[in-house]
C-alpha cells in the first residue's frame, strides 16, 4: 500500500532518530530516499563544498595560509550556493548570469587550491582530486551558461 503525504509529525519523528544524520551532515530528505545520481548538481556541489571545508581544516594556520583558507572556503562553497540560486532564476538571462558566478567561483577555487599546494607542498596530493572536481564543475557550468 502506498503511503500518503508525509506529515510534519513524521519529519519531527524522523529527525529525532539517532541514525538520521549518521555521518554528521545535513541533507534533504530521509535516508531511504535512495542514492543520489552523479548528475545531481545540487548534491554534487554540496558534497564538493563539504570536501573543501574538510580539506581546509587540514591546512596549517599561519598568516599566509589564513588568507588562502578563507578564500578557498569562500569560493569552493559558493559554487553550490550560486547554483541553488540559479535554480530559482526568474528568467533565462537571470539563470545565465547566476550560472556565470558558478563558473567564476570554480575558477577561483582552482586558483586557491593551486596556491595552497604552493604554500603547503605536503597537501598537493590531497588537493589534486579537488582541483579536478573544480575543473569538471567549471566545464559543466560553462556549458550550461552558453545553452
Amino acid at each position: 500500500m502506498e503511503e500518503g503525504p508525509r506529515t510534519p509529525e513524521h519529519w519531527v519523528d524522523w529527525l529525532a532518530e539517532e541514525s538520521a544524520f549518521s555521518d554528521g551532515l545535513l541533507r534533504d530528505g530521509p535516508p531511504e530516499s535512495g542514492p543520489q545520481h552523479a548528475w545531481d548538481l545540487l548534491e554534487r556541489t554540496a558534497k564538493f563544498g563539504e570536501q573543501i571545508v574538510r580539506f581546509a581544516k587540514r591546512i596549517p594556520r599561519d598568516p599566509v595560509n589564513n588568507r588562502l583558507i578563507d578564500q578557498l572556503v569562500g569560493a569552493g562553497t559558493s559554487i553550490g550556493a550560486n547554483y541553488c540560486e540559479a535554480n530559482e532564476a526568474v528568467s533565462k538571462k537571470d539563470f545565465q548570469f547566476t550560472v556565470s558566478r558558478c563558473v567564476k567561483e570554480a575558477k577561483e577555487t582552482k586558483f586557491f587550491l593551486r596556491m595552497v599546494a604552493a604554500a603547503e607542498p605536503s597537501l598537493a596530493e590531497a588537493a589534486r582530486p579537488l582541483y579536478r572536481e573544480a575543473h569538471e564543475l567549471l566545464c559543466i557550468f560553462g556549458s550550461m551558461r552558453t545553452k
